[in-house]
């Protein structure tokens, strides 16, 4: 081969190796379903009626975005990512897709999200999509991740959006309900992730992100897990007596909160060995149940009110 044809073939335009699978793990879809889901949630417990039409729109744009967010955070994080093994087979880092393609892919998913939302449904709740997609991928990827260990804390507002975009979508104004929710989520987001963390402590010192456990040790994190379980167990339990939510809610928020009071406890308790590492993975799964199972019974709390006059 010849020196001319060497440097032909070196300029030659990369043909994708991408999949539909690859673009699909990009939108990061375990946590788009969780995102999707307090979103519905947000949107079925909002006062008065949403044409169906919208109401699916809504929901969409909502998942599309959160999406966008995934794709965005790894385009910015391909480096962290190959260094993690929670996070290595992950497109970019195995070369699936170039981040300038997952940048591209990102921008048109939160183009046409937010302005879907805006033109159809109405542009408050498309300002607040806006938002969120700007917080996640500016202010917590960007700006937060790899600079503070209180990441996660502020950077969780983002993930605590979803339900008040969807409640604004339907009502076109805010209320002290999805304010509500989006606290419980707000606090949920520290003891879940932090509890993550104590696991995969080795994965982020490696990477360089400076997470709590990096930055401050395990048994601080362990005190901070427990103090923020108390807070989040505690402001998942007003809305009941405060008359928002029903008792349907203000018991199972009582159970659940229960059950992550105890784990917590166990992974303050709990410091070195194999107990120390089951606890934290304890937490870190009954977490996800705890937060699905308490907005599930704010959907069956409607349900029960529709249904009732029925049976009655």
């Amino acid at each position: 081969m010849s020196i001319v044809e060497h440097h032909i073939d070196l300029a030659a335009p990369r043909i994708s190796e991408a999949g539909v699978a690859d673009y699909v793990a990009l939108l990061n879809p375990r946590v788009m379903s969780l995102v999707v889901f307090t979103a519905l949630v947000g949107l079925v417990i909002a006062p008065g009626h949403v044409h169906p039409v919208l109401a699916f729109t809504s929901i969409l744009c909502i998942a599309v975005g959160a999406g966008a967010s995934g794709a965005l955070n790894m385009w910015y994080e391909g480096d962290i990512d190959a260094k993690m093994s929670r996070t290595a087979n992950r497109p970019i880092p195995r070369g699936r897709v170039t981040e300038p393609e997952a940048l591209a892919f990102g921008m048109t998913l939160a183009f046409f999200s937010v302005m879907t939302l805006g033109i159809l449904v109405n542009w408050y709740a498309g300002g607040l999509l806006a938002f969120t997609i700007f917080f996640y991928v500016v202010v917590y990827t960007m700006l937060l991740k790899r600079w503070t260990a209180q990441n996660i804390v502020i950077g969780g507002a983002a993930g605590a959006l979803p339900p008040v975009v969807a409640w604004v979508a339907a009502t076109g104004s805010l209320s002290v309900e999805p304010i509500l929710l989006f606290l419980v989520i707000f606090f949920w987001t520290p003891p879940h992730f932090w509890a993550l963390a104590l696991f995969r402590n080795d994965d982020y010192a490696r990477a360089g992100v400076p997470m709590l456990p990096v930055v401050a040790g395990p048994d601080a994190t362990r005190l901070q897990i427990l103090l923020y379980t108390i807070v989040l167990v505690a402001i998942a339990f007003a809305p009941w007596p405060l008359g928002y939510f029903d008792a349907v809610y203000g018991i199972a928020s009582l159970l659940l909160g229960g059950g992550m009071l105890v784990l917590a406890v166990n992974v303050y308790r709990l410091r070195e060995g194999v107990e120390a590492s089951r606890a934290t993975k304890k937490l870190f799964a009954f977490s996800i149940l705890y937060l699905f199972a308490l907005f599930a019974t704010l959907l069956l709390e409607v349900v029960v009110r529709a249904i009732a006059p029925l049976i009655w």
